[in-house]
């Protein structure tokens, strides 16, 4: 049996390069994976704890973030579609759309 530490660790290795791909990347389609990265590494600590308090909450919520997530999936892509007919780019840096 895995040691829930390993499953925390991988989870905080996967929370932390989710933020640095967050706090550097300048592509929203980059910005969004690392964010979905985030989003998994904490589900990955809900099943952890789920598991090892012999609990089934965890799971029961990692489910429903499982299905969130890809309900906002489809709408931030279906998003990132329209800008890039609009704007030809990505770049987080160019987005002015919402600017007055």
């Amino acid at each position: 049996m895995i040691p829930a530490a390993w499953y925390l660790i991988l989870a905080a290795v996967l929370f932390v390069i989710g933020a640095a791909g967050v706090l550097l990347r300048r592509n929203v389609l980059i910005v969004l994976m690392s964010l979905e990265l985030m989003l998994n590494s904490v589900t990955i600590n809900l099943v952890a704890f789920g598991h090892v308090l012999q609990d089934l909450r965890g799971q029961i919520i990692a489910i429903f973030i499982i299905a969130i997530t890809a309900a906002e999936v489809a709408v931030a892509l279906g998003i990132l579609v329209a800008l890039l007919r609009n704007n030809h780019s990505l770049e987080v840096d160019e987005l002015t759309v919402m600017k007055g």
